[in-house]
């Protein structure tokens, strides 16, 4: 399916630089297609010949490590996908997977690069979105690391709240053992944890559904680590 860039309500703050020059080279050089809760939208290894932009849903990005395969963030709508592998060696370094439903945006690697050379805000506002990716996986990789696993519990349940969802009320969209990847515990330890935040009466869980009902105790945890 293909429509016109220029009118797509989930156009990234870069595209918002652009001309009609570029938007309708954008529009004859794309592909849109939908995606369910599951499928794959990014595999590891393989060539990669379009940019991907997520118009719509959630998605996990995750890496096929030496040992087993490794959750590194859960990323929302709107944003690109798999840019310095695109600008890379060309090769897919991790696989992205939707897990909701979701939109997808496939545009072509060679008219999107003759874009970023010809317009000069465009590039930069990429280039301020890979640098802010970029930090991000630098703390999260230090968190992960540092902090026990109330922390690391902590910091998920906040960065769902305050990044994914903007809202202290959501449901978690992994299952408790993808949730264990994520944080680098296990399914148990998970469990447990939960259960703890629960009973503190930090969060009311019901099934996946989760609500904060005090922050504040919930960031203390997560800056004591």
């Amino acid at each position: 399916m293909q429509s016109d860039c220029k009118q797509c309500p989930f156009n990234s703050k870069a595209a918002a630089t652009l001309s009609d020059c570029s938007f309708e080279q954008l529009s004859e050089n794309h592909l849109v297609l939908s995606f369910k809760k599951g499928d794959s939208i990014i595999k590891q290894g393989m060539y990669s010949t379009n940019v991907v932009f997520l118009r719509t849903g959630l998605a996990k990005i995750h890496l096929q490590g030496p040992y087993h395969e490794q959750i590194v963030r859960v990323v929302k709508s709107p944003t690109y996908l798999g840019l310095p592998t695109t600008f890379g060696d060309k090769i897919n370094q991790y696989s992205v997977t939707a897990i909701t439903e979701a939109e997808v945006c496939f545009i072509d690697v060679h008219v999107f690069q003759k874009i970023l050379n010809e317009n000069r805000e465009f590039s930069n506002e990429i280039i301020i979105e890979l640098c802010q990716n970029e930090l991000e996986s630098f703390h999260r990789c230090a968190n992960r690391t540092q902090k026990l696993i109330r922390g690391n519990m902590a910091d998920a349940l906040l960065e769902f709240a305050d990044k994914i969802f903007i809202s202290d009320t959501f449901t978690i969209p992994l299952s408790q053992a993808e949730l264990a990847n994520l944080v680098d515990t296990s399914r148990e330890s998970v469990s447990r944890v939960l259960t703890e935040f629960d009973k503190d009466g930090i969060i009311k869980m019901t099934g996946k559904k989760i609500e904060i009902l005090n922050k504040k105790s919930l960031k203390m945890i997560s800056q004591n680590g």
